[in-house]
């Protein structure tokens, strides 16, 4: 069994090694915390650009229906991940279920893949942090020149193209500040993050109150457009467009399983995972379906199609709402960098987990003497994003975060049908209702919904993948500590004294 790599880790297991050693992660968060942690990563992008997207090119009003779709399937997973989370509270979220369920290599494969939601997700979201910061800054008179302020590559399709700037440092910047206060401490990250979601989930409601004022019910009709085939060959409206405007709008829900990476870090993980995941993702559907409301009711849907759709539709209300136009700018530039704050502390903890059992290096693993974090990890994780949000546009990274995503969601699904097959008398503080119906349900939405991604993200995909066996097979699979078990060092040996 030592030389299978589909050996699975024991849950027994899997909880004691977390509870070894001297310096391993403090646990300090509440379920409030974790609440506003999940809001925190999903309340961003998503309601302050895709939704206009996403009416406009594929949906209609129906766009509503849209998130509903979006949501159930994360809904689905997220009931999955919290069965998962109660159960392990560990950090290394979907990798750590992996181990427990499928064995060593899927756990790996599922490790890896989330370097693309997690590390790559930072990333994307820094650079659309940019360019509200950067819009932001020039309604009040300061300027930033586009040569530092803007990706010196470009992405048609095919190839890259120089796009004649130099860097988008205000990305790097943001990235490397939130890396630092990851360092300092878990808790000290939370704090900061409640401080923003407050002011951004205040603006949020702001603008849905107000604008419901402002609402031509007119708008909404129809609902559903009639399906238009597009001089290309491609369709939009109809319920084919709902369908692909749930795709689009996925990327607005990433980020809510970055919860269970601080399982570890919970005070009372068992009962507060799921609750930090069930309610954060129950309360962003609600304000994303009424926003969505607001500003298919406000602004005709096929005039959407813009950057900042709040804005838009704050403008088309009139001079009745012009003040909240630099408080929606406000909302969109704390919304985003709260999100890059919980992406960038989920990643460092997925490569704890992995360090631990020995798959990647040791120095992954080292938690910091002082903060009791991991903050080697945390600083490598800071340093590669802000090189990526430096370079790289984000049409590119975002479509590979929201295939790793899906495919994460997916592993979780059906990590729960295995082991409530293999280990069905193990203790469940929360259990997954109606299985394997809802994992099943949660696999097919997510699926389809990665089947409606470009065949060009499927490639990268399965490249990202390559990479990840080829350094599985060289590293990880020789350095296993659940392959040697004689000869793993406790987990205190592991972590900085």
């Amino acid at each position: 069994m030592a030389n299978n790599i589909f050996a699975t880790k024991s849950v027994d297991k899997l909880i004691k090694e977390s509870e070894s050693g001297k310096h391993g992660l403090k646990r300090t968060l509440t379920a409030s915390h974790l609440t506003m942690l999940g809001v925190g990563a999903i309340i961003g992008a998503g309601i302050f650009v895709l939704t206009g997207t996403a009416a406009a090119n594929a949906a209609g009003p129906a766009i509503v229906i849209s998130f509903l779709i979006a949501g159930l399937g994360c809904l689905f997973a997220g009931l999955c991940y919290a069965e998962f989370a109660s159960m392990i509270p560990v950090a290394g979220s979907a990798y750590t279920y992996g181990y427990a369920t499928l064995g060593e290599f899927i756990a790996w494969i599922i490790g890896w893949d989330l370097v693309l939601e997690y590390l790559f997700g930072a990333a994307t979201v820094a650079v659309g942090w940019s360019g509200n910061f950067v819009s932001l800054l020039k309604s009040l008179g300061i300027t930033i020149p586009t040569a530092i302020a803007s990706a010196p590559l470009a992405y048609n399709g095919a190839s890259f193209e120089a796009t004649g700037t130099i860097i988008n440092l205000p990305a790097i910047i943001l990235i490397l500040v939130m890396t630092a206060l990851l360092v300092v401490g878990i808790q000290e990250s939370a704090k900061f993050n409640n401080i923003i979601v407050v002011v951004k989930v205040a603006i949020v409601l702001l603008v849905i109150g107000f604008g419901f004022q402002y609402v031509n019910s007119a708008n909404w009709e129809p609902f559903i457009p009639a399906k238009e085939i597009l001089s290309d060959g491609s369709s939009r409206y109809g319920w084919q467009g709902v369908v692909a405007g749930a795709a689009i709008v996925f990327f607005s829900y990433i980020g809510f399983d970055a919860v269970s990476t601080a399982a570890q870090e919970a005070k009372n993980p068992q009962r507060d995972m799921p609750i930090g995941m069930l309610a954060s993702l129950g309360v962003c559907t609600l304000l994303y379906v009424l926003m969505s409301l607001v500003l298919t009711g406000i602004v005709p849907y096929e005039s959407l199609n813009v950057p900042d759709p709040v804005l838009l539709a704050l403008q088309v209300a009139g001079p009745g709402l012009k003040w909240l136009y630099f408080l929606t700018g406000v909302g969109a530039v704390a919304g985003l960098a709260s999100v890059v704050l919980v992406m960038l502390m989920a990643q460092p903890r997925i490569f704890y987990s992995m360090s631990r059992d020995g798959l990647l290096p040791g120095f992954f693993g080292k938690v910091h003497p002082k903060y009791n974090t991991p903050y080697v990890p945390t600083i490598i994780t800071g340093v590669v994003a802000a090189i990526i949000a430096g370079i790289f546009p984000i049409g590119l990274l975002g479509e590979l975060v929201s295939i790793g995503t899906l495919l994460a969601f997916v592993i979780v699904c059906a990590g729960i049908i295995v082991l409530r097959r293999t280990n069905p008398d193990l203790k469940r503080p929360f259990k997954t209702p109606f299985v394997p119906l809802v994992p099943i349900l949660g696999i097919l939405i997510c699926g389809y919904m990665m089947v409606n991604l470009g065949f060009d993200t499927w490639i990268r995909l399965i490249a990202w993948m390559g990479i990840g066996v080829v350094i599985y097979f060289l590293y990880g699979r020789k350095h296993s500590k659940l392959r040697k078990p004689s000869e793993a060092p406790s987990p205190a040996k592991e972590l900085v004294s």
